[in-house]
């Protein structure tokens, strides 16, 4: 081939129509010397001339009819861009010539580009052009485009490439397992990356997002339901989200009929709960309600919608409500009258020995451990224990209704650096320093019923800046420091590993298993029978950033988790299986706060609450949480803030007296119905 030959092969701009070969061609014979060279200076510019078209095809170049230069020739002909095939050779020349050894490039970004494709994409479904797959729903057909279905699904892309019967057929029917028009809407998702879910949609997008693999689109749609929540509708929302994996939407919708169980119990949906799902939530001490006759007298409603079938479910059903928490002439009329309980020898047990715990209780009997006894958070009162410098001396009580804090009890014997915890309706404060710097064993207990105090027996070590918490009606008593011979008794010791047991009912401490890694000023809580343990101050007086988890049953430590940051001085409470930290003297923010879930040990970010607080308290009351107490450098926080885990906000309760430094901070029993 000639170099002027070479040149007429350039693609478009490069010249015209393709070059004659070695013999000629019909379009090229007895054309003269001067028309040839017309046609090179037309070369010599980008596309300055009109190809000639209509001329044979050159020997010299073999092109099968459907090929994409053809194509561009045929286009050419029409007024298109003049073009050719092009050489390797030539391209290569061109690199060489213009070649300078620098870094001299430019990165071209469309940024509408994957609009622009995805908006061709759907104008060809819409036409049939090149659609390879045809889904039904119901009586109607959407042709598409394997591609980009399997790009947009796994469920697809698992139904194409994996040898299913779908994978051949040229035709997928959901026959009514699917609504046509909620397969449009996905459809018009995956070829447009938008859809509009409103009310009428929402939860059928949620069902068939999870079932189609449409993940972003069953998010989408539980974020939606997240916002139109209500009382009427989220024992339902819990129902379709627990069905289709959507945790947030599920905790939330748990929550709100927890909170709003006098209308939830009224409603179709629960007449329809499963057993199991009443039991989860007749069984939570997050159900918020004050009159348990109505927790009981759900439960016989329940019962009657489809009695022969539930019948045999009652006595277990009503060993998971507050019994003892009725009026004893609710107790004795439900035995004499109802029906229900009369015609089973097991449910008039039960109930008998709901009437035996009450009478134990009033007469102060001993600590009740039966669960017909305790009382839901929403019951309980909330104490905080300070005085006016660190030195606490009394107990005050909050009154959540008129947001005020008012002084209930003097301490016998005033102390600093203490841990206090409830169980039931008595507070037991353990250890601490008294006003000589003394590490004591002492442990008071208070109890609210009769506003009585007494001593328990002492801790088998003193300690101070320990942490205490209430596992299956017994205290445990973790970590902290104890007194080091030989040493100013204000000098602390190591942290301590060693975990102390009490039982009220025999009035006893004993040893158990000691903890993986010695701290002291860490939050100690209890959840789904296990202790827990968060940060701290180490053996070598550094922060910890371990979550440390004892299993009572092995009598054995882990490691449960690492915190997300170093932590000592935090307030840690509990709502169902969710331990909320906060505060502290941390490496970030003492505003910061956290969710951490015990069945999935994973870690979330809340919202931070309204100050900053290094040794504050706090606790969960109903399906909400109170903090309190605490100081950031020379600055004290006089606040009593709460926390709503449904709207993620915290929201000032009320201020604390000046006079009042709190040390502690509990939640009791309150007073039981006679």
């Amino acid at each position: 081939m000639t170099s002027r030959e070479g040149r007429r092969l350039i693609g478009c701009g490069r010249g015209g129509g393709p070059a004659p070969g070695p013999h000629g061609s019909a379009g090229a014979r007895g054309r003269g010397r001067e028309e040839e060279e017309e046609e090179e200076e037309e070369e010599e510019g980008c596309g300055a001339a009109r190809p000639r078209v209509g001329r044979e095809r050159p020997r010299g170049v073999g092109l099968a009819p459907g090929c994409p230069l053809t194509l561009g020739l045929r286009d050419a002909g029409r007024g298109g861009c003049r073009a050719a095939t092009m050489s390797v050779s030539v391209h290569e020349n061109r690199k060489s010539r213009t070649s300078t050894g620098s870094m001299n490039i430019l990165l071209f970004h469309k940024a509408s580009h994957p609009d622009c494709v995805l908006s061709h994409l759907n104008t060809l479904r819409k036409h049939c052009m090149f659609t390879d797959v045809t889904l039904w729903a119901g009586n109607r057909s959407f042709p598409c485009h394997r591609a980009v279905l399997a790009a947009s699904s796994r469920y697809f892309e698992a139904m194409f490439s994996n040898g299913l019967r779908e994978s051949l057929d040229d035709a997928v029917n959901f026959h009514d397992s699917l609504h046509p028009e909620v397969l449009e809407l996905l459809l018009d998702f995956a070829y447009s990356s938008r859809i509009i879910i409103n009310e009428e949609n929402a939860e059928s997008l949620l069902e068939a997002g999870d079932m189609l693999q449409f993940h972003d689109v069953r998010d989408a749609a539980a974020e939606f339901l997240e916002k139109n929540l209500y009382p009427s509708n989220c024992l339902g929302m819990m129902l379709l989200s627990d069905a289709h994996q959507c945790r947030r939407l599920y905790e939330l919708s748990w929550r709100m009929c927890l909170v709003n169980f006098e209308t939830v119990h009224k409603s179709e949906d629960f007449n329809n709960l499963s057993k199991d799902t009443l039991l989860d939530l007749i069984s939570s001490d997050e159900l918020e309600i004050e009159d348990e006759e109505k927790v009981f007298k759900a439960v016989l409603q329940w019962v009657k919608y489809d009695l022969d079938e539930r019948k045999a479910y009652l006595p277990e059903l009503l060993r998971n409500v507050r019994l003892a928490l009725l009026p004893s002439e609710c107790l004795k009329e439900a035995l004499a009258c109802e029906d229900l309980i009369m015609v089973d020898e097991r449910n008039k047990l039960v109930l008998d020995e709901a009437i035996q715990c009450k009478k134990k209780i009033l007469q102060n009997d001993g600590v009740v451990t039966s669960p017909c006894a305790r009382p839901r958070k929403a019951g309980h009162t909330l104490l905080i224990l300070g005085g006016q410098t660190f030195m606490c001396d009394k107990i005050y009580q909050v009154d959540q209704k008129a947001k005020e804090i008012i002084p209930k009890a003097d301490l016998p014997s005033p102390r600093k650096e203490f841990s206090a915890c409830a169980i039931g309706c008595k507070v037991y404060i353990t250890g601490g320093r008294g006003s000589e710097n003394g590490v004591s064993k002492d442990v008071w207990v208070y109890d609210t019923v009769h506003e009585e105090w007494s001593k328990a027996a002492p801790m088998l070590i003193a300690r101070f800046g320990h942490g205490s918490a209430e596992l299956e009606n017994c205290l445990y008593v973790v970590g902290g420091h104890t007194a080091v011979a030989g040493v100013f008794p204000a000098s602390p010791s190591v942290s301590l590993k060693q975990v102390e047991k009490y039982d009220p009912t025999a009035n006893k401490w004993m040893m158990v298993a000691p903890l993986r890694d010695g701290v002291s000023n860490a939050a100690v809580v209890s959840a789904r029978l296990k202790l827990f343990v968060f940060g701290g101050t180490s053996i070598h007086r550094d922060m910890v950033s371990k979550v440390q988890c004892y299993d009572p049953l092995e009598n054995r430590w882990t490691i449960k988790a690492e915190c997300p940051q170093p932590w000592r001085y935090t307030a840690a409470a509990v709502l169902g299986s969710q331990i909320f930290i906060m505060g502290g003297d941390t490496e970030f923010t003492a505003a910061s706060a956290y969710r951490f879930d015990c069945e999935t040990d994973q870690w979330t970010r809340i919202g931070d609450m309204t100050a900053k607080r290094m040794s504050c308290h706090a606790l969960a009351s109903g399906n909400k949480l109170y903090v309190v107490g605490g100081y950031f450098g020379t600055q004290r926080c006089k606040t009593l803030d709460c926390y709503d885990p449904m709207s993620d906000t915290w929201n000032c309760i009320t201020t604390v007296p000046y006079s009042l430094i709190p040390t502690a901070f509990v939640s009791t029993w309150k007073h039981l119905p006679s």
